[in-house]
């Protein structure tokens, strides 16, 4: 058995059938097909139940896949690992952030083009659950996320933390400060999660530990989307300061919650057990020193 029969009985499962496994592998189905054959033969066990075109993996062939996706990472991480020895820092950088942790992002794509020219990226957007199921699947390397997450298999860089700021159209107050009762007289939109306890939960309650009863009119996983209504007097917006700051406001009217502290917590996280290539790192360190 060797990497490359692995990789073939990972595509077959992934495409769940040898014909489309076949076609991503750029190579003809009968080969594939004997190469699964000589797989099953060398480990004496059946691997996978052909139902017509369509396969099921036996419990011999489900231990197996899961093994295979963990070598096949490994292997990858060192094959990526070896190269950078002798390249140094280039090539592509894939990660995430949810739009309320976007303003970090400009900065260091400025400070790598300027530093590290080499290096292209890809960035990828989410609420925090999504960015942390492409980071498991390997489709980027680092994320910024706002907590709370589960977070027992990454490695985790907190940022400093957030405050809640109300978010109205010009038109409808001149404070400049209010009280979380006053608030609640509004019509409110907050942002939630799709997947998980979030930014939701935490406004909420902070309203509840005062006994207060919000009128939430629109929940939405995208702040964009939330400010758009805002200016369009829909509701107002409760919502982390840094969240303005990659979006124009002037025509909105940002108020100070005076009686309430409500605050964010957000991190950098990325995979405890995967090689993080050179890039990557650097990216990281770019948060624990001032660019």
């Amino acid at each position: 058995m060797d990497v490359k029969q692995l990789r073939y009985f990972s595509t077959i499962v992934q495409e769940g059938q040898i014909t489309r496994a076949a076609k991503k592998l750029h190579m003809a189905q009968p080969p594939l097909s004997q190469q699964l054959k000589l797989l099953e033969q060398e480990l004496g066990v059946t691997l996978i139940d052909r139902k017509g075109k369509n396969i099921e993996l036996t419990e011999a062939g489900k231990v197996l896949y899961q093994r295979a996706c963990t070598l096949l990472s490994q292997f990858e991480d060192t094959v990526t690992e070896v190269k950078e020895v002798e390249e140094g820092v280039r090539g592509l950088l894939s990660i995430g952030s949810v739009k309320t942790c976007f303003s970090y992002i400009p900065e260091r794509l400025k400070y790598f083009r300027e530093h590290y020219p080499l290096v292209t990226f890809r960035l990828h957007e989410g609420d925090s659950y999504r960015l942390a199921k492409y980071i498991r699947n390997r489709d980027i390397e680092l994320a910024l996320v706002r907590l709370p997450l589960e977070h027992h298999d990454f490695s985790m860089l907190p940022l400093p933390k957030d405050r809640f700021v109300f978010i109205l159209p010009k038109t409808w107050s001149h404070k400049e400060s209010i009280t979380l009762k006053e608030t609640a007289d509004f019509p409110l939109m907050l942002l939630h999660r799709i997947s998980g306890i979030g930014l939701f939960e935490l406004v909420i309650e902070k309203f509840r530990s005062k006994g207060l009863q919000p009128s939430i009119v629109c929940q939405c996983p995208d702040a964009a989307m939330l400010l758009s209504l805002v200016r369009a007097e829909v509701g107002a917006a409760i919502l982390p300061r840094s969240t303005l700051l990659s979006f124009p406001t002037d025509d909105l009217r940002i108020v100070e919650i005076e009686d309430t502290m409500i605050e964010s917590e957000s991190a950098v996280i990325w995979l405890k057990d995967r090689h993080l290539s050179k890039s990557a790192t650097r990216f990281i360190d770019t948060f624990k020193t001032t660019i």
